[in-house]
């Protein structure tokens, strides 16, 4: 790699807060009637459940009730995974008559509890649907099934040159259904812009069992309400996504990456700026990572990517990543960047290194997307993904860290690290407290509403990519008006009157 040398409180608004669980009294339990009937429209193998007439080991359902980060705990006693599109509509269609809750599932990799069952609904796992039903080289839309593993179509359509339009840590197992279900956005946002964009049609399975089809491949089709919109980050509360057509970009013809130390905060957003202004349509990603994260992930092996003496006391790094057509073009673009950063006469940057080849490309990549990984073995992290204004970002971890030492909490018998990183190019930040000996009511008494409060008094969202789920539905107030949200119970009567579509998720 090519070397380069060279806390504010808030004042918070008094706001309501109560974490309720929701009870279920309208809904049915699954029973061994209601196996019986699911074993007329699938396959033996396709049913799971520990009611007797199946006898499903505890450990087999296991996987399908518990989170991947082990937060949340599921209390299904059957699973059903569907092969295709009219199988999940007559289960829907049967639920409904019976008054059955339902929780549908991808690859369990979402964070917020969204799909877990709480209490007894029946989980509905699409990871068999996982086809590929068409892919246009020329226009770049795909077709595929919603249980399609999201590296698996990055790999299907990487011989035509073209690549997925959202890239994420969990990408090797996280289902592109569940994506588009809660609107993940990943490292590829800053680029290629949020599914709102690039999903051109969703098939829906409505809560009554009919199915909305929606396919479109159409890049424009102006005709009467976009309702594709309403099932982006509905997150199954309004029907489950069984088929997505998204339009996929063309691979980059050249791509490179530096990673930058910084001497303090306060550069990065005089940073991002000039990045900006010099690299232009070729940069692709601008990712931020704290000091307390960076060293977390040379102790789990992650990098170095630069020596102790060069990093000396910078407090924070950055990634920046370019994706063009030319080589050459966006070479000179970086070289120029870099003598401008060196030459400056307040240097923004301590030193840096520039990738010079495929191997210490990814190198660079897997020292930020490692950091997930590097967090589950701390401990068990508190996980918080919040927008908020980029000059905050330090402010809000340096509120939580102040927070829990007043608190009494900060330490390795509580809380050891609080640390932030994220996408400085869309204002997310990911801020993860971890608790070092596990999960315990005080450290989230101590956390929550404290955190949804930062972020509020910020004019910020208390959710940007993680979506809400079961965490934060009692936090919803925090970044949406009383009228929103009584206009989302609104649309949730209309599409679900019943409430069996994963009840106890996204509204309060």
């Amino acid at each position: 790699m090519l070397r380069l040398h060279n806390s504010i409180r808030p004042a918070f608004r008094s706001r309501r807060w109560a974490h309720n669980i929701p009870t279920f009294s309208h809904l049915n339990s699954v029973n061994e009637e209601d196996i019986a009937h699911f074993s007329s429209i699938l396959a033996p193998t396709s049913i799971l459940s520990t009611l007797s007439s199946v006898s499903t080991p505890a450990d087999d359902i296991a996987p399908y009730n518990v989170d991947w980060m082990g937060k949340y705990h599921g209390q299904a006693n059957s699973v059903l995974r569907p092969r295709t599109t009219q199988q999940v509509s007559e289960i829907v269609k049967y639920c409904a008559q019976r008054k059955i809750g339902i929780v549908p599932q991808g690859g369990n990799t979402g964070l917020v509890g969204g799909g877990i069952s709480l209490q007894k609904e029946i989980v509905l796992s699409l990871g068999a649907m996982n086809n590929v039903r068409s892919f246009d080289p020329v226009s770049g839309v795909l077709v595929a099934d919603a249980g399609c593993i999201l590296q698996s179509l990055s790999e299907y359509i990487a011989p035509h040159n073209h690549i997925m339009p959202l890239d994420l840590g969990a990408k090797g197992s996280c289902q592109i259904g569940g994506n588009i279900s809660t609107n993940a956005g990943g490292l590829r946002l800053l680029r290629y812009g949020s599914l709102h964009g690039t999903v051109l049609g969703l098939e829906v399975v409505l809560p009554d069992g009919t199915i909305l089809d929606q396919l479109s491949t159409l890049r424009k089709d102006n005709t009467g309400y976009d309702l594709k919109q309403l099932f982006i980050g509905g997150e199954g509360t309004l029907g489950i996504v069984t088929g997505v057509s998204i339009l996929t970009p063309p691979a980059p013809q050249a791509t490179n990456n530096i990673f930058l130390a910084l001497p303090r905060f306060d550069n990065v957003l005089p940073l991002f700026q000039t990045v900006k202004r010099q690299l232009g349509e070729i940069m692709s990603a601008f990712e931020y990572i704290d000091r307390t994260a960076y060293d977390m992930g040379l102790q789990h092996g992650l990098g170095p990517l630069l020596s102790a003496d060069e990093v000396g006391d910078s407090q924070c790094f950055v990634l920046v990543e370019t994706s063009g057509g030319n080589q050459d073009h966006d070479l000179e673009k970086l070289n120029n960047l870099l003598e401008s950063l060196l030459t400056a006469d307040e240097p923004l940057i301590n030193t840096g290194v520039l990738s010079q080849s495929p191997t210490q490309f990814n190198s660079i990549w897997a020292l930020r997307e490692g950091l997930t990984e590097c967090v589950q073995k701390e401990g068990k992290p508190y996980k918080y993904d919040v927008s908020v204004p980029l000059a905050d970002f330090q402010n809000v971890v340096d509120a939580v860290r102040e927070r829990m030492i007043s608190k009494g909490l900060y330490g390795d018998h509580a809380i050891s690290k609080v640390m932030g990183y994220g996408h400085v190019g869309d204002g997310n930040l990911h801020l993860n407290v971890i608790a070092k000996h596990g999960y315990r009511p005080e450290l989230e008494a101590a956390l929550e509403p404290f955190i949804y409060e930062i972020v509020a008094d910020r004019k910020g969202s208390v959710s940007a990519e993680h979506g809400i789920g079961s965490m934060k539905r009692d936090a919803l107030h925090y970044s949406k008006s009383e009228v929103s949200i009584e206009w989302m119970r609104k649309v949730k009567q209309v599409f679900d009157p019943l409430n069996i579509m994963n009840p106890g998720k996204v509204l309060p």
